[in-house]
């Protein structure tokens, strides 16, 4: 009967040649009489790599899992403490006769966050660069302290909710990976496509109609389109739910493709760009959460 665990389906773990009784451990071995001395040394072997211990992704140099998993940990590491530098550089010239927190770690961080992504994935296609991808976690983190720090000190307590909200998302979409109940399929992904190229159409949209004036705080429209009204529900209420999923979904997407690398016996370093992936992913879906909170709290 064939296991449970898609590990033992492989060939090298099925019964060859006639069925096994029960009850047999299915290794029969050979005559004392008949073993040679090349049987002896390849038993030897055979055995010395079962007690050997288990070789990682260190030993053969491929992309696991596991040492994807660390290189994630350490990414979102350097990016929380980009997020304290971040927080404190903004509220750090807040006093009572100037009450309004700094915008600068909003500008640093977001472009050099942009630049170093563009780099890391065009870079990426001849060498990758853990260096970089460190650089770019820790001006993210710059971006993200800072527009948190600037949130909550409008809206006291929303970071703890978008955080715990993010957490909650990751947490069950990873479960629901790990359990096979989701998983990435074509017709899915281009939905998805096609979805993020209109969303990216629209924020340009609504960039540009704030820019103009067409919206703006005085008028109620401090997040732009978002604060439109239907129904007496919030467009960005409407808008963010849809646009979580999407990153839920990607989240499947960067899942699926880190267990393809490691199936295709990708090279370590590439494990970076794994966490990388995960940690953009992340970042876009905690700061969406922040503003759909933040609409809905403003309303």
């Amino acid at each position: 009967m064939a296991s449970s665990n898609p590990v033992f389906n492989n060939p090298a773990f099925q019964e060859r040649g006639t069925a096994r009784p029960a009850g047999s451990t299915g290794l029969t071995p050979p005559p004392a009489q008949a073993t040679t001395g090349a049987q002896a040394a390849a038993n030897a072997q055979l055995e010395g790599a079962y007690a050997a211990p288990p070789a990682g992704a260190i030993e053969t140099g491929r992309m696991t899992v596991e040492d994807t998993v660390y290189k994630t940990i350490a990414l979102f590491g350097v990016l929380l403490v980009g997020a304290v530098v971040g927080w404190l550089w903004t509220m750090a010239g807040v006093t009572t006769a100037n009450p309004n927190p700094s915008i600068v770690p909003w500008i640093v961080g977001g472009l050099g966050g942009f630049i170093l992504s563009m780099v890391v994935i065009f870079g990426s296609r001849t060498k990758v660069r853990p260096a970089l991808i460190f650089a770019y976690a820790a001006f993210e983190g710059l971006f993200v302290g800072g527009i948190s720090a600037y949130f909550e000190y409008i809206w006291p307590g929303i970071v703890l909710q978008a955080t715990l909200a993010t957490v909650v998302v990751v947490g069950v979409t990873l479960a629901l990976f790990a359990s096979g109940k989701i998983r990435a399929s074509a017709r899915a992904t281009k939905i998805f496509l096609i979805a993020m190229v209109g969303y990216l159409v629209f924020g340009l949209l609504n960039v540009v109609l704030m820019m103009f004036g067409v919206f703006s705080a005085d008028n109620g429209g401090a997040f732009g389109i978002y604060s439109v009204k239907i129904a007496g529900i919030p467009l960005g209420l409407i808008i963010g739910v849809l646009v979580v999923i999407m990153a839920a979904y990607s989240l499947v997407l960067d899942f699926d493709q880190i267990q393809q690398g490691v199936r295709n016996g990708a090279a370590r370093q590439f494990g970076w760009l794994g966490g990388f992936g995960i940690m953009v992913t992340v970042v876009w879906l905690y700061l969406e959460i922040l503003r759909i909170l933040a609409v809905l709290r403003s309303n």
